[in-house]
């Protein structure tokens, strides 16, 4: 039997790889959805799209998302744009309990202070990290939403929440790029440049955990297919890196000849913040392919789509 997929935010940097993982299975007929044919802001138009698919899954990867600037500047938009997009999105699913929902949320969703690696156990179980609290707020009405509409009609609604993601399709800029996507892109800028020094926000002590896109990609087909229903999973690489090291290591991947700099005088953001992915690992799902790898992907994608 054939499933049928509605994927929402398949044009962005998970949406993109889920939407292949599964058009690449023949099990599955995938609908993506984009925001030039969906206004997810908007209750009638989410609810039209989801009744002229009718489907038995959806994917939900839609969100505003940024680094630490753009959570801690932006907060405002961070929190009501996620809050529209998930409400609209489970709100519109409620008449139709048949139909499988994968909400993707972030680990940003954990207490600053939790317990390291984080268990699923650690949700709303202490104050946020400062910087993104407002789109991790979002996040968690939405597992909360989620957690209401399934007790009360019947839905199964599975709450996935990645580390931080990086790989082909992300979002390159400056200021508003996560960690990954924005050393990249400011650095190749200064190996070009020639610059002779190179700045990182904060001390490069804090400790990241990064999952290459491709392998959450693969994880949800894999949750889908083996039809493991647990209504919150970390899905994490459980590799563990200091920004300071991922900063010298994207300096020997770009070949960028300068020095690198520390700018103290920015926020470090969470100390430590590493997944406990025992559940899903213990299925049988593990990451596949390692920081370096998939740093050396992200830049040669980059090399090859954005700048030409």
């Amino acid at each position: 039997m054939i499933i049928k997929v509605l994927i929402f935010g398949s044009n962005g940097l998970v949406g993109k790889a889920v939407n292949k993982a599964f058009a690449d299975n023949g099990s599955f007929e995938v609908f993506s959805s984009i925001r030039s044919d969906t206004n997810l802001f908007s209750y009638e138009e989410t609810k039209n799209k989801i009744d002229e698919t009718q489907p038995d899954l959806i994917v939900n990867a839609a969100a505003r998302v940024g680094g630490i600037y753009a959570n801690n500047t932006k907060r405002t938009e961070f929190i009501l744009e996620n809050l529209k997009i998930n409400m609209n999105i489970l709100e519109a699913a409620i008449e139709i309990p048949e139909t499988k929902i994968i909400n993707l949320g972030s680990s940003c969703i954990y207490p600053l202070d939790a317990e390291n690696p984080i268990k699923e156990s650690s949700f709303m179980d202490g104050k946020l990290e400062p910087t993104n609290s407002p789109y991790a707020m979002a996040k968690l009405s939405a597992i909360e939403l989620g957690r209401s509409i399934s007790n009360q009609y019947g839905h199964k609604i599975i709450n996935l929440m990645p580390t931080n993601l990086y790989g082909p399709n992300d979002f390159f800029a400056e200021k508003d790029s996560h960690v990954i996507p924005g050393l990249i892109y400011r650095m190749h800028l200064a190996k070009i440049s020639e610059e002779s020094v190179f700045k990182i926000w904060g001390s490069g002590e804090p400790l990241r955990e990064f999952l290459y896109v491709e392998d959450l990609a693969k994880a949800i087909l894999f949750i889908v297919e083996n039809n493991i229903e647990t209504d919150l999973i970390n899905i994490g690489s459980s590799e563990e890196v200091s920004i300071k090291e991922l900063g010298f290591l994207l300096k020997e991947i770009i070949d960028y000849k300068g020095k690198i700099e520390f700018d103290t005088s920015k926020p470090d953001g969470n100390p430590r913040k590493l997944l406990d992915s025992s559940i899903i690992n213990s299925h049988g799902w593990e990451s596949t392919i390692n920081l370096e790898e998939g740093l050396i992907r992200t830049y040669s994608w980059y090399k090859e789509n954005i700048l030409d």
